[in-house]
């Protein structure tokens, strides 16, 4: 079962409650420069990565209480509907409908600890 055409964990979503602050932090830290992006409904600052490895972005959110973290997207080869059945019968919480993209699709849930994390499956 190790056969993996993606890697498991593809987005990380880091809430900042002063983006720019947050910005400087990860450019400082990576040594790397974030690419803005207003595409979607908010600005954001984009995490660069090379081809199909881990990456993620900074936005303007609450950032976590004591024990939270960020929002770990991990993908799947199965159908969503199957994953969102395997998060409901290991006792997590499903909290969203699927959220198309154009290479993919995923969905919200919280494991048991009451974590945040995503699901994502590439379109094939």
């Amino acid at each position: 079962m190790t056969d993996m055409s993606h890697d498991q964990l593809v987005w990380v979503e880091m809430p900042a409650t002063d983006l720019n602050r947050a910005k400087a932090f990860y450019e400082s830290v990576l040594e790397t420069s974030l690419i803005e992006n207003g595409d979607g409904p908010q600005k954001l600052h984009m995490i660069p990565s090379k081809g199909d490895s881990m990456c993620g972005h900074l936005y303007e959110g609450k950032p976590a209480t004591s024990g939270d973290g960020p929002t770990p997207h991990f993908s799947t080869k199965s159908e969503l509907a199957d994953a969102m059945e395997r998060v409901k019968a290991a006792g997590g919480e499903v909290v969203s409908e699927p959220i198309p993209l154009p290479a993919a699709a995923f969905f919200y849930a919280k494991d048991t600890e009451g974590n945040s994390i995503a699901v994502f499956k590439y379109n094939d």
